[in-house]
């Protein structure tokens, strides 16, 4: 078979052709109408500057195409029968997305008042990028989208990520060339080394190639067909080009190219499927070349507008006061020539209403494209049959993250046959002690082995690959289709998805508020490898930044767990794998760390979230002279050690232990969900007791949460000091302020009247912290004392 679509007998008889092109102009008069018009939505009249609206907002440039595309893939779906969605990548291409939506009935279905009538198209226009109405993207409103794109370069993973575990899926995605400039775009293309055609659909990128950003051309662009076609033959796709300008050839090409790309999508899928095996297949892509603002206005004021970056916005503005762009926007808009497209009460006429496919399979309608409709139930076992034995708090060590993964691992087996469960991560999961996973399931691998491989197959549940941006929107596509997910990386890295994490927390935030939105699985992030254990890695990997990201975004979206020990790891992952329409930041380490809590007492301090802990305590039936909380695994141990310290050296000093689980609870309930009532905030941490905080990330973190309490002037926070180095663990505690001395050396000052009596003890500590900063530059690892303590049993209430 050929992919030259010039070749070959027509594909389109000349009434079908005609009809689809009469369906596409008319996706380009809405998408114009969006853009502009406020009234006279079919010009019934002569068009007036009040019939134009006063800021023009939107995106023309990529639109035309985007509607051709759409039109074509109605044409492939209604004859095949086809399980199709739509990924919309270029950034602004909501025009199109809506005005086809509308055409094919599926947006009156979701918004009512937008009627297939004038009055509808009226409403249809004035809400575009208007107040109170839509944004220009296609975001959460928009029927059949699972990808806003105001964010460019992360389309093409969230159509891999929606078309794995889903057979009968394909997702046409199309790729501008300015987000195809993006490094995480251009990390996607391999995503297609990832995908099995024996369970997994397909995805059918098609770059949409019109040659300008929003004011200079693109690289690919301007590349000749052959060094394209290298470049993406060595992706892995086999290339397919559509060319043109002049409507009638290109819907020819258009057409015959489809038939030739879904009948390899088959071919592949049949082989597969019928017992050959999951080799890594040559995927088609399409390349589509075609004018930037096409159908537009070929000129305005003299410069060169269609096929230019100069239709990449508003081609006319000005409207109000330039009569000669409101004479050119009306020629415009009735070349379209509505009265051929529309009937006279406003309705697209019968015949174009034939070619839009009917009810689900329609992309504006399509269930997979507002998963939480199809939201499969996620089986978890038991986490109490996962508990690590706690006889005394302190007394042994165990690693969270390894007890947290043979967990992982009965999620996976339960959810085998289902196959809606995947574990993405940047070629981490073993490092971070995850690895119980491989004994249910391998990493998913579709080029060649060796023999000294291990845990590499087609038909893997684990998803690895060195990119943390694949991770992150594989699994967005993958829940925002209905399935369930967990993503672990390292603390420091996880900045990298910054923004994608922003994305992802709008889109919840806004699509919480639509009715038709049903709900989906929450996206689960295990922080690990934290900033507090690199210390042989150094400074570039100690950031524990992420959490301050998440902690800015709508209270409703985002939970951060720092659960102190593996009993409450096993309860918080659990709890976070049961949620939905949320975003959970879990931290926790994988060094062997002392275990606090036996499994009923972490059920009830995690239900809480934030709890007295009696064991460390001394200040029962009496008011405390200090606070000590902490939030975090290596926090807590350093509080604890502090805490020995001070009830060693001064035994009459009243000590409250306070461990936060949930951070957000330190929050005031009017701003968080999950914050505490003043009245038991204050009967925690006290009206007018000095508080030292030990906490896992950035100090001042703590102190927005805690600014509306009563008691806020006397928190005393340390954290992370933006003071990092190849060290020892210990050390990288001291030259922040975390370590136990500085803490207890920070009561003794905060308490009042304590300190002439404690100068002694003062004084010890500092000492201590010299001896420590000799011993670990003479023998590169931390003193016996800190590395051997333990908590020492004592009856509550004691010294």
């Amino acid at each position: 078979m050929t992919n030259d679509p010039t070749q070959g007998p027509p594909t389109l008889g000349q009434d079908e052709l005609a009809q689809i092109d009469r369906y596409w102009r008319a996706a380009n008069y809405l998408s114009v109408g969006q853009i502009y018009l406020l009234d006279n939505p079919l010009l019934r009249e002569s068009l007036k500057v009040s019939d134009v609206k006063p800021r023009l907002l939107g995106h023309w440039g990529t639109t035309p195409g985007l509607n051709f595309l759409y039109a074509h893939l109605n044409r492939i779906i209604r004859r095949d029968d086809l399980n199709i969605i739509f990924v919309c990548g270029p950034g602004h291409g909501g025009p199109a997305v809506v005005a086809n939506t509308y055409l094919e009935g599926s947006y009156s279905e979701f918004y009512p008042e937008i009627t297939q009538d004038e009055d509808g198209l009226r409403r249809l226009f004035r809400q575009f990028s208007f107040p109170g109405g839509i944004p220009s993207h296609a975001s959460p409103d928009t029927p059949g989208s699972i990808h806003e794109g105001g964010e460019l370069g992360y389309a093409l993973v969230h159509a891999y990520g929606a078309a794995f575990d889903n057979p009968d899926l394909i997702v046409a995605c199309v790729v501008g060339d300015g987000e195809a400039e993006t490094g995480p775009l251009a990390a996607s293309w391999h995503s297609n080394k990832f995908l099995n055609p024996v369970h997994d659909g397909a995805v059918l990128p098609i770059l949409h190639l019109n040659g300008y950003k929003i004011a200079g051309p693109t690289i690919l662009g301007r590349l000749g067909d052959e060094e394209i076609r290298k470049l993406f033959e060595g992706y892995g796709h086999e290339v397919f080009f559509v060319e043109g300008d002049q409507p009638g050839p290109m819907h020819e090409a258009m057409a015959r190219t489809f038939d030739e790309t879904f009948a390899r999508i088959r071919a592949i899928q049949d082989r597969a499927r019928s017992g050959a095996g999951a080799e890594r297949p040559l995927w088609p892509m399409i390349i589509l070349r075609s004018p930037k603002g096409w159908t537009g206005p070929k000129e305005v004021d003299g410069l060169k507008t269609e096929g230019f970056w100069r239709s990449h916005q508003v081609p006319l503005s000005g409207i109000a006061t330039n009569p000669a762009h409101l004479a050119q926007l009306e020629a415009w808009m009735k070349g379209y020539r509505a009265e051929d497209l529309f009937d006279d009460k406003g309705r697209l006429v019968p015949d174009l209403q034939a070619l839009a496919p009917q009810g689900p399979r329609r992309m504006g309608a399509n269930p997979n494209a507002n998963g939480g409709s199809v939201r499969r139930y996620l089986h978890c076992p038991d986490f109490r049959d996962f508990a690590v034995a706690v006889t005394s708090p302190g007394a042994h060590e165990g690693e969270a993250t390894r007890v947290l993964g043979t967990y992982l691992r009965d999620v996976m087996r339960l959810n085998a046959e289902a196959r809606n469960f995947r574990i993405m991560g940047p070629d981490e999961t073993a490092s971070n002690r995850l690895d119980a996973v491989f004994e249910v399931t391998d990493r998913v691998w579709m080029e060649p082995t060796i023999p000294e491989d291990v845990h590499l197959s087609p038909d893997g549940r684990v998803m690895e690959v060195l990119s943390e941006h694949l991770c992150q929107g594989w699994l967005e596509g993958y829940l925002l289709t209905g399935r369930h997910g967990f993503f672990s990386c390292y603390e420091a890295f996880i900045h990298i998805v910054d923004s994608m994490f922003n994305q992802h927390a709008k889109w919840l935030k806004v699509s919480r508020k639509i009715g038709w939105r049903q709900p989906i699985a929450s996206l689960n992030y295990l922080l690990t490898s934290h900033v507090w254990r690199q210390d042989h890695n150094g400074f570039s990997h100690q950031d524990p930044g992420f959490i301050d990201v998440v902690a800015n975004k709508k209270a409703d979206i985002v939970r951060i767990y720092l659960p102190p020990d593996a009993n409450t790891l096993l309860w918080v992952a659990d709890h976070c794998l049961r949620t939905y329409d949320r975003i959970n930041v879990i931290v926790a380490g994988k060094q062997p760390s002392p275990q606090w809590l036996d499994m009923d007492s972490a059920i009830k301090h995690c239900r809480a979230g934030i709890g007295l802990w009696d064991f460390a305590s001394n200040d029962e039936g009496s008011e405390p002279d200090l606070v000590m909380a902490c939030a975090g695994d290596v926090p807590t141990l350093e509080t604890l050690a502090a805490v020995d310290l001070l009830r060693t050296h001064c035994p009459a000093l009243k000590i409250r232990v306070i461990n936060v689980v949930d951070l957000m609870a330190l929050q005031d309930p009017r701003q968080h969900p999950h914050g505490l009532d003043a009245r038991e905030f204050d009967g925690l941490f006290t009206t007018d007791k000095p508080v030292i905080f030990a906490y896992h990330g950035y100090p001042h973190l703590i102190h927005r949460l805690t600014y509306r309490r009563a008691n806020h002037d006397n928190f005393h926070v340390h954290g992370f000091m933006e003071e990092g180095t190849t060290t020892t663990p210990f050390d990288m505690a001291v030259i922040n302020g975390l370590d136990r001395f500085h803490l207890a050396i920070a009561a003794i000052d905060r308490v009042p009247g304590l300190l002439p009596a404690a100068a002694h003890v003062k004084q010890a500590f500092q000492h201590k912290l010299i001896e420590h900063e000799d011993y670990v530059r003479r023998y590169g690892d931390d003193m016996p004392e800190i590395k051997n303590w333990v908590w020492p049993s004592r009856t509550p209430g004691t010294a």
